[in-house]
């Protein structure tokens, strides 16, 4: 049995997703579990379905078991992002291999970004770039170019280039001792033009929103089924839909609420308190947005507002896997966890997890308000206790998709 990890989002799941499937499966992976984020997503967003429909896709096209990251760690920069997600590997405990996709394609270039990254992050003139107004990200990027060149300093043009990045930091930083896997993406992330029949999550989300139905080559079959069955039941959703939600949350927070929000600081606070003003999502937003603000972490901060995330919630490892879809290989990974000695409790039921009390309950019911705010952001308006009413059942591995 050789287990590999994949941190996903699936939103949604396209053919460049199936590609790296099939690839990690070529390189010798007999079972796949699928780190993948909830309802909400990295970007500060809404997910375009829920996130049963899509992890049951992700299983139906090749994927074994679906485990979601929590959403605490979900609205977080790509560094804490990464590092909840080796955390749910590690504590799996059979994970042999993580498996992750990359513009450059090549490990040898990505592990010496590595090391540039720890060196440039302790360079004075870090400080220096942020104090002119510089983001982080951005700030180290313009340092590692300078002292690396174009050749590392370039990776991190680009975002999944990034995302690896942070995933073998975080692999170091967690102590997981598996082998990393990387397989060369064949579309640029956020491509307004398909690239044979594979395209960007982001150009899909766009032609489903503008009630297209030209993406149905870009997703495999049981990918498009999902897409329309929701969008025929005005289930899909859209981050703009929050407006008259946000601007009352954002209205009726405190200073000291605001403050106390992850990615706070630098005076941000200042800015969003002085943007409760606006009036509509679009005002508010680029009232806050700046060189030093980029919009993914507004939208972020505006999100953890709305579900109650504070920083502590990422200081500790996640208390439980949470499974939303499987098969028989997934339950056979499920197995293998148990013999290694795993001590996270794992379970389809969120009411289950919630039982367990302590940390698990806090987890249970920040998800349960993640998905709660999701059901405002859908085209029809969903139950707010959709989540721990939710039915996960195992999922047949045949028939064997296209």
């Amino acid at each position: 049995m050789k287990i590999s990890g994949i941190i996903c989002e699936y939103n949604p799941f396209h053919n460049g997703h199936l590609y790296h499937i099939e690839q990690t499966r070529k390189h010798g992976a007999t079972h796949i579990v699928a780190i993948m984020s909830g309802n909400v997503v990295q970007r500060g967003d809404v997910a375009l379905i829920n996130k049963f429909e899509r992890a049951k896709t992700a299983v139906r096209c090749g994927a074994d078991l679906v485990i979601e990251l929590p959403v605490a760690y979900c609205l977080s920069p790509a560094e804490v992002y990464a590092r909840g997600a080796m955390y749910v590997l590690k504590g799996l405990g059979c994970v042999n291999e993580l498996s992750f996709g990359s513009e450059c394609g090549d490990l040898g270039l990505l592990s010496q970004a590595v090391k540039a990254a720890y060196l440039c992050a302790k360079k004075p003139e870090l400080e220096e770039l942020m104090r002119r107004g510089t983001s982080y990200p951005k700030a180290l990027q313009i340092l590692i170019r300078q002292t690396y060149g174009d050749t590392i300093g370039g990776l991190f043009s680009s975002p999944n280039n990034v995302l690896a990045i942070e995933y073998l930091k975080a692999m170091i930083a967690v102590k997981l001792k598996i082998e990393p896997f990387t397989v060369k993406r064949n579309e640029p992330h956020d491509a307004q033009l398909p690239v044979g029949n594979i395209a960007s999550a982001s150009l899909i989300r766009q032609l489903m929103n503008s009630s297209s139905d030209e993406f149905d080559e870009l997703v495999p079959e049981v990918s498009a089924e999902a897409l329309s069955a929701c969008a025929a039941a005005g289930t899909t959703a859209r981050f703009e839909n929050l407006e008259r939600a946000l601007l009352y949350r954002l209205r009726t927070a405190t200073a000291e609420e605001i403050a106390g929000l992850p990615e706070i600081g630098q005076g941000l606070e200042n800015k969003i308190l002085a943007a409760s003003r606006e009036t509509s999502l679009e005002s508010l937003l680029f009232a806050i947005k700046s060189k030093r603000y980029p919009m993914a972490r507004i939208r972020r901060i505006l999100l953890n507002l709305m579900i109650g995330v504070k920083p502590k919630h990422t200081e500790l490892p996640p208390p439980y896997g949470r499974v939303l879809a499987l098969n028989e290989r997934g339950r056979e990974i499920l197995g293998a966890a148990k013999q290694a000695g795993t001590t996270l409790p794992y379970a389809t039921s969120l009411a289950k997890l919630s039982e367990l009390g302590g940390m698990c309950k806090v987890y249970a019911d920040l998800e349960a308000r993640a998905t709660a705010v999701y059901g405002l952001a859908q085209r029809t308006i969903a139950p707010a206790d959709a989540d721990y009413k939710a039915m996960i059942g195992l999922i047949k591995m045949e028939p064997e998709v296209n």
